[in-house]
């Protein structure tokens, strides 16, 4: 996962399933898994995971459940135990602890929640019905300015608000961080749910403007059935406005300087000056002046909703206000509300009949809300020093091979191998955890009022990034937790997080053979590498800018190769009709292929030789790819499946796994010929780094 678009995890709504997958009595790959059954050069996908598939059910509150699911299974049960052990501490007021109990009883509370949600939410909602003129709906908008997006970490950059913020190192000065803006708008997953015309999504459409109905009726206002027509017309209108994922994944096409001056001119129909006062950025870092520039990632989507500010009436933008502020916020309003979210977004958009227990819930609320309280305790308490040594040996066998592999190269011209190489030297990775906390004493939270303390999480995050703003980089952070699940490259820092949630079993096991090691947990590192190199990483140099480092040839070679590697993924089709999107998924696939290459050479390179030992009659490097392939089993309801089609830049895991026709060492591994079906020449596999 780049810090642009990846997620080594796709987490689909309520998807954080659980299942521990039957294990063999020793560690490393799950033969009770596999089935033998199915010839591998013909499925084997199905080879590695049959079994685990077959037995599979599906429970009610569960989209998906696959290994991953596994780790956040282990992951949420020690992040309870935090969770229990602030609950029972009776830690001073202020305190990370307190905080931690506090936020988790806030939510367990439903009387309270009953007691506070309503009431709470009609003065919000009064101020938004006191809207009259351009200018009040300008500083409404602006008011609804969220650093709710990680533009490299999530390019379908899905904000309910019209206009999202995300505050990083600049394209063109990664050494301070620079205010990003954000296509948004819509409650539903990305522009594909507006304007596909498909009876499958206009009847999805249907029932959201049903639901939207709902969900105003049970906040207490009038005309609801009027208003959820007037939001669904407009978010369609805006979502006409916006750009696909795959073109917001391009990275030349997403910097766009914009001084403070040119949105007037560039993308009339908003009240800029107002917009910018009410989301706190009419001052620089220094305080002097307007923010001085920014760099907005899609410009024809500013231009067009910023049109659509002045040509559609405020009544429905009031309407869309006032509804995206119900939806975000209903798990803290009430009962009833929530219960109309799940079945919506839950239900009718994944296909889960049931809620998770609100004690799961509670949990991970706390996990995301808290992230660097729960994960400081967390680091301490379940990533032991000898697990992070082990690890970062392997993380420097990954990168020594991945620096072989470079110097091999024969395609690229010396100067582009050696700004390459360069890159690779000067990768930051950084295994389990950071080296430095941030503080939470900003945020307030409330033992009894879930609503506030909401609120108060969403502005305690947005005023911690406006005052980034301007400042100095700091290249020791991180974007996500050691409780995550998942793995990220960031290449506006050039460096590489892996959270010490996913480095245990069965990705990382520090008694199995090494070939299941380097399959699992050494495939995803080689991946975040690859990273580095893919459509993406390669925009960036080693410093972080947007800068062409590449000569033509060089990149005429590389578009054509990964064209070869998108157009492999456009065969893939889940359902009928239905086909994966080469381009959207390209940079997942790249960081597949290269990762999966390097990954098998550190494994070779760490044998030092020496044979590999054998379990139940596998060889090394049949252990190797099979545990490769068991990192992505998965069970996934249809409309989840469907959804992440639709809008995640990362194939479906059924596809991932098949990765390996494009790995020489897997045909001489089971003995793969011309006529099984995953049969590549060798003319036609992808080799890229």
């Amino acid at each position: 996962m780049t810090s642009l678009t990846r997620r080594i995890l796709p987490l689909l709504f309520c998807a954080f399933a659980i299942l521990v997958p039957a294990q063999t009595q020793d560690p490393g790959i799950s033969i009770s898994n596999m089935d033998p059954a199915v010839h591998p050069g013909d499925n084997f996908y199905l080879y590695a995971n049959g079994a685990y598939i077959a037995r599979t059910k599906l429970p009610a509150d569960r989209a998906a459940m696959g290994v991953f699911n596994t780790l956040v299974d282990i992951s949420f049960k020690q992040v309870a135990s935090i969770i229990d052990d602030a609950t029972k501490a009776n830690a001073p007021a202020g305190s990370d602890e307190r905080k931690i109990a506090d936020l988790y009883h806030s939510y367990m509370d439903e009387a309270a929640i009953e007691s506070h949600g309503l009431a709470a939410l009609k003065p919000h909602l009064a101020e938004i019905a006191a809207i009259h003129t351009q200018r009040e709906l300008a500083h409404a908008l602006g008011l609804t300015l969220r650093a709710d997006v990680d533009a490299l970490n999530n390019t379908n950059f899905h904000t309910a608000n019209i206009f999202g913020l995300w505050v990083a190192p600049s394209f063109n000065d990664p050494d301070h961080y620079a205010p990003y803006l954000l296509q948004g708008g819509g409650e539903l997953p990305n522009r594909d749910y507006y304007l596909d015309d498909s009876d499958s999504m206009k009847g999805i459409r249907a029932k959201y403007q049903t639901h939207i109905a709902a969900m105003f009726r049970l906040a207490g206002l009038s005309d609801s059935d009027a208003r959820a027509t007037r939001v669904l017309v407009l978010e369609t209108a805006i979502a006409q406005k916006q750009i696909s994922l795959a073109d917001s994944e391009d990275i030349h096409k997403a910097n766009n300087p914009w001084h403070a001056s040119d949105f007037t001119t560039k993308a009339p129909g908003l009240d800029w000056p107002e917009f910018f006062r009410a989301a706190g950025l009419e001052k620089s870092a220094g305080g002097s002046d307007q923010q001085a520039t920014f760099i907005v990632w899609q410009p024809s989507a500013f231009t067009g909703e910023a049109a659509l500010v002045a040509s559609e009436p405020i009544e429905a933008w009031k309407d869309l206000i006032a509804y995206h502020l119900i939806e975000d916020n209903a798990t803290a309003i009430s009962k009833a509300l929530a219960d109309e979210r799940f079945a919506f977004f839950g239900t009718t958009l994944n296909g889960t009949p049931q809620q998770r227990p609100r004690d799961f819930r509670g949990q991970a609320l706390v996990s995301n809300t808290l992230g660097d309280p729960v994960g400081k305790i967390y680091a301490k308490r379940f990533f032991p020093p000898e697990a992070k040594a082990q690890v970062e040996a392997m993380v420097a066998n990954l990168l020594a091979a991945f620096h072989t592999r470079l110097e091999n190269i024969t395609w690229m011209a010396p100067a582009t191998k050696k700004e390459a190489i360069t890159k690779l030297g000067t990768l930051k990775v950084s295994v389990g955890y950071p080296d430095h906390w941030r503080s939470y004493a900003g945020y307030q939270v409330s033992p009894d009022n879930l609503f506030a303390n909401f609120r108060n999480a969403t502005l305690f995050e947005y005023h911690y990034s406006l005052t980034r703003i301007g400042q100095p980089t700091d290249r020791n952070e991180w974007c996500m937790e050691p409780q995550t699940v998942n793995a990220v490259n960031l290449p506006l820092d050039n460096g590489l997080n892996f959270p010490a949630a996913i480095l245990q079993p069965p990705f990382f096991d520090p008694k199995a053979p090494a070939a299941h090691n380097y399959g699992a947990i050494g495939t995803i590192i080689g991946h975040e590498i690859s990273h580095t190199f893919d459509s993406e990483g390669a925009a960036f140099d080693s410093m972080g800018r947007v800068r062409n480092w590449w000569t033509p040839e060089d990149l005429a070679h590389f578009d054509a190769v990964t064209s070869a590697l998108a157009a492999q993924y456009d065969t893939y089709e889940p359902f009928p009709g239905v086909h994966v999107k080469g381009k959207q998924v390209l940079g997942e696939s790249i960081a597949d292929v290269a990762g999966l290459a390097a990954a098998f050479d550190a494994f070779h390179a760490s044998l030092k030789g020496a044979p590999a030992p054998k379990v139940a009659d596998f060889t090394g490097d049949q252990q190797f790819f099979i545990a490769f392939a068991q990192n992505w089993a998965s069970v996934t309801r249809d409309a989840a499946l469907r959804q992440q089609v639709l809008t995640d830049p990362h194939p479906p895991g059924q596809y991932r796994a098949l990765t390996v026709r494009n790995e020489d060492g897997w045909y001489t591994a089971f003995d793969i010929q011309p006529n099984d079906k995953l049969y590549l020449a060798p003319k036609d596999r992808v080799r890229i780094w």
